[in-house]
């Protein structure tokens, strides 16, 4: 398993983390996703330390607080020796101040992760949405206090625009606060609008991607076909609405190119998927998620091995999509060249 450092910061990541919103499955959303209880989430979590993926990403709205649960026993006795990424923002409970980024709710949220986890400190917490209605100033300050009370490790975002994230880093280094390091991010070959600001900012500013859903909601795990309806099982029957929405089309051209590499590499397709990722400027990790042991082995085979160049190319050109406004306009200027060539 290779190691990266995450963004600018001196933490090394592996190169895989295992994303546990497959776990618990006490809400009809998640329970799409998958149910591993206790037993199986060790098991997997066995796994995975065997193959050198020590990093589990979480958060208190997966399953209403029961995936940190689940995870916090699944770590018991072994906690030095994993890292622990959670997130909160999304609303959890019914009450006015039970959601957002404020320092009532963020102070709450860390308490009830701490709690659950069963642990005094975690990791990287990251904000999974960007609350504009909380000033910038007020969450950074919040967020620094609990750093340099040992609470926090590593601070990063998720789901944030472009100007969301600079202009908090714009803020942190003006007061001298913790900065993001990480940018929990949405990226796959049928999703690559990362690439158009996310990634240069990036770049630029130092902050390394976790990329959220590489087999873009489920869309890239070799079983859905052109002309054949969804399988029995997948999780798109319930949770499509709520995911990236991908043309036919397109997907099918994307898949394509996949048989065509995997064929090439003797690789399953999401293997080839993710290893595509692997490849791309500011990826430091990539969330792997499983409803089984299964899935979790065939999603580690997407390390220790890379695409070659012409590989790389060839799903490139198949998901490749026209870019929007300034970005296309951006594209045609020799001084401003993008991130991926």
């Amino acid at each position: 398993m290779e190691h990266r450092l995450l963004g600018g910061s001196g933490l090394k990541v592996p190169v895989l983390t295992f994303g546990t919103g497959t776990w618990g499955g006490r809400t009809a959303f998640f329970k799409a996703w998958g149910g591993s209880d206790v037993a199986e989430a060790t098991k997997m979590v066995d796994i995975c330390l065997e193959a050198g993926l020590n990093m589990f990403d979480t958060a208190d709205v997966y399953s209403d607080g029961q995936a940190e649960e689940i995870l916090g026993k699944a770590i018991e006795g072994r906690r030095e020796q994993v890292l622990i990424s959670t997130k909160a923002t999304f609303r959890l409970g019914d009450g006015p101040n039970d959601v957002g980024s404020s320092r009532h709710h963020l102070i709450r949220s860390i308490e009830g992760s701490l709690k659950r986890l069963g642990t005094d400190y975690i990791d990287l917490f990251q904000l999974h949405g960007f609350d504009a209605m909380t000033p910038i100033e007020e969450t950074l300050g919040t967020l620094d206090n609990l750093v340099k009370a040992g609470k926090i490790r590593y601070l990063g975002c998720s789901n944030f625009s472009g100007w969301h994230l600079m202009k908090s880093l714009a803020l942190a280094d003006r007061y001298g606060l913790a900065r993001y390091v990480a940018n929990q991010a949405y990226y796959s070959l049928i999703g690559r609008e990362y690439e158009w600001e996310l990634m240069p900012l990036g770049l630029d500013q130092k902050v390394g991607a976790m990329v959220w859903s590489p087999l873009g909601w489920g869309r890239l795990t070799g079983k859905l076909r052109r002309g054949q309806p969804l399988p029995e099982t997948s999780r798109l029957h319930d949770t499509a609405k709520y995911g990236p929405q991908v043309p036919d089309e397109y997907l099918f051209t994307v898949v394509d190119a996949l048989d065509a590499v995997a064929e090439e590499t003797g690789k399953s397709i999401p293997q080839v998927a993710i290893n595509w990722l692997l490849q791309r400027p500011t990826v430091s990790s990539v969330i792997i998620g499983a409803r089984n042991e299964e899935q979790l082995r065939q999603n580690l085979g997407a390390v220790g091995w890379n695409l070659t160049t012409e590989q790389v190319a060839k799903l490139d050109a198949a998901s490749k999509v026209p870019a929007i406004y300034p970005y296309w306009h951006q594209q045609g200027f020799e001084r401003n060249p993008p991130p991926v060539a």
